[in-house]
């Protein structure tokens, strides 16, 4: 396990392990050019290298893990670590992206909606699974990420991967949302589990809030507010 780097000073020669709590509305790549912009000033250096495993939406929040220097090379390890979420399903609508980032294009019935029923159809998702990634997703189909052909209108075919989800819990369902915690493999979407969780329960479904908590052992209580790593990282001196 990778320490993760907590106090300041910070060994940025040797490499080091951050971990960061993503505000929503940033990309993830947003992030590592901060990070970047920031380690670059300090040292007084034109090139350092940063990166981030396991992306986040632009509308998520939660824990980003960012290694520099040195320990870019750990960055496979920790892509590969199970994950742990927390957010919020909207049920009676679906749109394009399975999330909120693009408008509803379709609407369902609720009235059959009830806890048990959906926790019912959760359950089918747990375990060794075949999901079919959203088409506005950065999967590659011909050197093209897909968001891009389904941004320009393009019909795309999305091929099925193998996932593996060991908890999908539901709870306060309030009729219309209902919330939810997931642990999962790599390479798991957690909007593809709420369009799917819509379509189980013969209505529809999207993501309308998601945060990760949990990167195999590092957990989002022990992650910087990405302000508060700026300023302890500081200015040349």
């Amino acid at each position: 396990m990778l320490p993760a780097a907590t106090t300041p000073p910070f060994s940025f020669a040797e490499g080091a392990l951050f971990l960061i709590d993503k505000p929503e509305g940033w990309t993830s790549f947003d992030v590592v050019n901060k990070l970047r912009w920031k380690i670059r000033k300090r040292l007084g250096v034109k090139k350092f290298k940063v990166g981030h495993a396991g992306t986040l939406d632009p509308m998520a929040t939660g824990l980003l893990s960012l290694c520099v220097g040195k320990w870019t090379k750990r960055l496979q390890e920790l892509e590969g670590m199970d994950k742990e979420y927390t957010g919020t399903i909207r049920l009676g609508a679906t749109t394009p992206s399975y999330d909120a980032e693009t408008e509803i294009d379709e609407t369902y019935p609720t009235g059959h909606l009830d806890l048990p029923l959906l926790q019912r159809a959760a359950a089918q998702f747990i375990g060794p699974i075949e999901q079919l990634p959203p088409v506005y997703s950065a999967i590659k189909v011909d050197g093209q990420p897909l968001y891009k052909r389904a941004r320009r209108g393009e019909k795309v075919t999305v091929q099925p991967r193998a996932v593996r989800v060991d908890r999908f819990d539901l709870h306060n369902f309030t009729g219309e949302t209902v919330d939810f915690t997931v642990t999962c493999g790599k390479g798991t979407y957690i909007r593809s589990l709420a369009y799917d969780l819509g379509q189980a329960v013969d209505s529809g479904g999207h993501l309308v809030a998601l945060r990760r908590t949990a990167v195999g052992p590092y957990r989002i209580e022990d992650a910087w507010q990405l302000d508060d790593l700026l300023d302890a990282i500081g200015d040349p001196a």
